[in-house]
């Protein structure tokens, strides 16, 4: 998240088809985060498909949230 394209600057943009991690980078990332809002035990069961990106918003400090086509309502 913001790797090549800085804060408040989407790596991707809303219509962009993307693979939703595999799930032991989704468990790391659970396991590690520090700022971001707690998985729903849920989102594993979308790990390794593929969405489409309905829209970008951002954390404070930058980061991208992504809310993605077809996934339950609670999960964008």
């Amino acid at each position: 998240m913001g790797r090549s394209k800085g804060p408040y600057n989407p790596e991707y943009p809303a219509g962009t088809m993307v693979r939703i991690a595999a799930r032991l980078i989704l468990e790391d990332f659970e396991h590690n985060r520090k700022y971001h809002n707690k998985l729903d035990p849920v989102q594993f069961e979308y790990a390794g498909t593929i969405a489409e990106i309905e829209s970008v918003g951002f954390y404070h400090g930058g980061d991208e949230l992504y809310k993605l086509k077809g996934l339950p309502r609670h999960l964008a």
